[in-house]
């Protein structure tokens, strides 16, 4: 029986470490031009600069609707008390100023006292465009209807998780919301979407609304202008609100991908090489 040998697993793969560090080594001196890399073509225009500002913003680019000190902002605060940097509702609020395409921040709070159940505690809601409502609610251990509980969009489309904190404790709700777009008959080019972070937790994807949110008929679509007053509704609970701002967002239906998608559908397509970038 002849001698066992044992072969360092070293020598069996070192010649395939040695070429891959030769293609590395040619890539990092520059060789790698041989091979353009692909570019886009597209003349992308300058990213604006947006200083984020502190945790929760607001961004330097927001509208800031309520900082903690006045609701001037607003039509109907003269019902609310403002205290301690927020503001307890006693009033419907509706914004003085109108907002189509948007990213909308706000922190809530229901009752700190669990009383009552259901849609009876600590209910409120954002409307955006004062059309479309995003639930507010204490849905902390209360059962109600699902599309009627904290974060659904109401009476259309229960909420991904419930992200509830106890009642007391503060809440965010982080919503993106892209406006509808109708015709100059009327008619409706496309919808509403709306994707809605709870607490950090995504809890509405870019969910297509059916229309207008309504207690007693099914949701519809009617022409309306592209911007309209944002509201906050009340519903006789004593909710507080804090760190309100808003950002309008740009038009998206501009598609400066348009001809680059029209380019690799024709084909594969090559392009000269890109001045610096990742290699």
């Amino acid at each position: 029986m002849g001698r066992e040998t044992s072969v360092n697993p070293l020598r069996r793969w070192w010649p395939l470490m040695v070429a891959a560090a030769g293609v590395i080594g040619a890539a990092g001196t520059g060789l790698a031009g041989l091979d353009p890399p692909w570019t886009s073509g597209i003349a992308w225009p300058r990213v604006p600069v947006v200083d984020p500002g502190p945790p929760g913003g607001p961004p330097s680019d927001a509208v800031v609707l309520f900082d903690g000190r006045d609701l001037s902002r607003w039509e109907g605060g003269e019902k609310w008390t403002i205290r301690d940097g927020y503001a307890e509702a006693g009033g419907t609020l509706t914004s003085r100023e109108p907002f189509g395409d948007c990213q909308l921040h706000l922190e809530w709070s229901t009752p700190p006292e669990d009383r009552g159940e259901g849609q009876a505690r600590g209910n409120s809601g954002v409307k955006i465009m004062g059309l479309y409502e995003v639930q507010i609610l204490d849905s902390f251990r209360n059962d109600t209807y699902f599309d009627g509980q904290a974060a659904a969009v109401y009476k259309q489309r229960p909420p991904l998780a419930n992200a509830c904190r106890p009642p007391g404790e503060w809440q965010n709700y982080d919503i993106i919301f892209r406006a509808p777009r109708f015709d100059a008959a009327g008619r409706l080019i496309s919808p509403a979407f709306l994707t809605v972070l709870h607490n950090g937790v995504l809890v509405q994807d870019h969910f297509e609304l059916l229309g207008a949110t309504n207690y007693r008929r099914p949701p519809s679509y009617a022409p309306h202008p592209p911007r309209l007053p944002l509201v906050i509704q009340y519903h006789g609970s004593p909710v507080r609100f804090r760190n309100i701002w808003i950002r309008p967002l740009p038009d998206p239906r501009e598609d400066l991908l348009a001809e680059l998608r029209a380019r690799l559908r024709s084909g594969p397509q090559s392009a000269p090489a890109a001045e610096g970038g990742d290699r």
